[in-house]
């Protein structure tokens, strides 16, 4: 009698590739039954009191009442104004000696100002000083001027 032409390493891959099949539709079973059972509930999605999505519902116990004047829609646009001498101030951000100009992000907001070295009083400035400035409109956007050191 001949040998049998299946070897062992035949018959593995062909095991291997008879579960691997099996797997694929069992797969696909569950996939079509979650998408029949899928429920308005189960599609719902909270948000925890730190900003986090989650899937369980919050505790109304922890629930707080906030006053009107308290809740801020979006951040100031414009910094506060020294009442004294109608000055904005500011800690310069970036200066680059070579070309003469840097920034300066305004206390109190988000917003950088244009400063050039010419509007800069003893045309001293470095970057991390606290300045005192004006602001006029420029070409593209507020620019300081009459710039002073902090001390």
């Amino acid at each position: 009698m001949g040998r049998s032409q299946e070897t062992f390493g035949k018959k593995e891959v062909r095991k291997n590739k008879e579960k691997k099949r099996k797997e694929k539709e069992a797969k696909r079973l569950a996939k079509r039954e979650k998408e029949k059972s899928g429920t308005l509930d189960d599609m719902i999605a909270w948000v925890d009191a730190d900003g986090n999505i989650t899937d369980t519902p919050p505790n109304p116990e922890d629930k707080f009442e906030a006053e009107l004047e308290d809740i801020q829609i979006s951040i100031p646009k414009d910094a506060e104004v020294d009442e004294e001498d109608g000055l904005l101030k500011g800690t310069v951000t970036f200066f680059n000696h070579e070309k003469g100009f840097g920034f300066i992000k305004l206390e109190n907001s988000r917003d950088s100002v244009f400063v050039h070295i010419k509007s800069v009083e003893n045309e001293e400035i470095e970057e991390g000083w606290k300045m005192s400035f004006e602001t006029e409109e420029g070409e593209k956007g507020p620019v300081a001027v009459n710039v002073k050191r902090i001390v």
